[in-house]
């Protein structure tokens, strides 16, 4: 529920960090606050390759989530068209949890603080450390 600026506001989304904007200060903001990572991706990468050199394979085992969508794609195993894909990357609040099985990364739709799946730390939080959005870029050489 949005108001007018100077009266509260109330921000919050299903298992966001909730944003209290009277009391936010915006002037401490930046790109790896956790009140702006929970919301918007601040680290932009591209992967830039010729067919079938695993961009997609790499985009889709970071964020989970499927850049070839179109038909032609499918049937040819192969990006034609530019995807997108957004990961949020956590790491395990509990420091005795080892690497790499601390961190984990899902997609952008998954909330702030998801339990850790890390056998033995399942009772611990995970941390959201980086929210990253990715371009699957093909490139024809010929």
């Amino acid at each position: 529920m949005m108001q007018h600026p100077s009266r509260t506001v109330n921000m919050t989304r299903k298992k966001l960090m909730e944003q209290d904007l009277s009391k936010l200060d915006v002037a401490l903001l930046h790109p790896l606050t956790p009140e702006v990572i929970s919301r918007q991706a601040t680290i932009n990468i591209g992967t830039i390759g010729h067919v079938a050199h695993g961009k997609s394979t790499v985009v889709r085992a970071i964020s989970g989530v499927q850049t070839v969508r179109f038909k032609n794609e499918l049937e040819r195993n192969i990006t034609i068209k530019l995807g997108y894909a957004n990961a949020k990357i956590y790491k395990c609040e509990d420091e005795r949890c080892p690497a790499p099985v601390c961190y984990k990364a899902y997609g952008s739709e998954k909330e702030d603080s998801p339990p850790c799946n890390a056998p033995g730390f399942e009772n611990n939080k995970m941390k959201l450390m980086r929210h990253v959005s990715f371009v699957d870029c093909p490139v024809s050489i010929q």
